[in-house]
């Protein structure tokens, strides 16, 4: 794909997420375009609600916040584990999976729980799925939206010391490694960020 031509309006961009794995991803994939990503808690931004059923009103809704608060373009990711014996569950609600059933809200909280719910269960196809959106105002009329999916399977010990969330638990079968085995590098060309990235890049030019 050409390397699309970024407007100097959108060289300095706020990142509506606090969430130290997804800063270091968006870094990596977004240095390269020359695009200065600002955490948003850099910025005194709060964590916004996520109140809705789906990811693409999720991270509409955390990029809108972002640029209200801060004046920036924002650009927001909203993405999940969706386990189709669970049927879709974590789903939008992956971050605090165990949070929601009394856990604690941890990654480790998360996996023990999905590992325990698919005790017993054969079929183990799951998908993350990634939205990303780009807003160059709050009101923005005509976000930029990309989404990514990546199909794997849920295995029950962890492998691997990279990634975060479900990564150490999502087992690629193309590759035979789980995504937290792979070096960023890697992850940053398959992921399903790195997909969503390519298909809001898409957009982009055509913008």
């Amino acid at each position: 794909m050409t390397s699309p031509k970024i407007p100097d309006s959108l060289r300095r961009v706020v990142l509506a997420s606090n969430n130290a794995g997804k800063l270091r991803e968006f870094s990596a994939l977004f240095a390269p375009l020359g695009i200065e990503l600002v955490p948003q808690g850099e910025l005194g931004v709060p964590e916004a609600e996520e109140p809705h059923v789906t990811f693409v009103e999720n991270a509409l809704a955390k990029a809108r916040h972002a640029s209200r608060l801060t004046g920036l373009p924002a650009l927001a990711d909203d993405s999940g584990l969706c386990v189709a014996a669970l049927e879709g569950a974590p789903g939008v609600y992956s971050a605090r999976y165990a949070q929601m059933h009394g856990g604690e809200k941890s990654d480790q909280a998360n996996n023990a729980l999905l590992v325990s719910k698919l005790a017993g269960i054969g079929d183990r196809s799951a998908w993350y799925v990634a939205v990303l959106a780009l807003v160059r105002s709050e009101n923005d009329p005509r976000p930029l939206i990309g989404e990514g999916l990546w199909h794997g399977e849920i295995i029950d010990q962890p492998e691997g010391a990279n990634g975060f969330g479900y990564d150490p638990h999502f087992y690629l079968p193309d590759l035979a490694l789980t995504a937290a085995s792979l070096d960023p590098e890697e992850k940053n060309q398959v992921s399903h960020r790195a997909r969503a990235l390519r298909e809001l890049l898409g957009k982009l030019n055509q913008a």
